[in-house]
């Protein structure tokens, strides 16, 4: 679990853009970059090359 006042301000760190937390599996979704970054052990993951690509499937759902 990340706290929620965290998620209040953590942003994108490439498009600084506001981020989409994902319980279910655990990640914060980028709509503007593209990109799911990880969360480990409660602790949010912000690195470009931690992150992974969303699908179109994903992005389409931010929608």
């Amino acid at each position: 679990m990340v706290d929620p006042k965290l998620l209040e301000i953590l942003v994108c760190p490439i498009t600084k853009t506001d981020l989409v937390y994902k319980r279910e599996v655990e990640e914060l979704w980028s709509k503007a970059s593209g990109l799911a970054y990880p969360i480990r052990d409660g602790i949010p993951i912000m690195l470009e090359d931690q992150a992974r690509s969303l699908t179109p499937e994903e992005q389409q759902s931010l929608n």
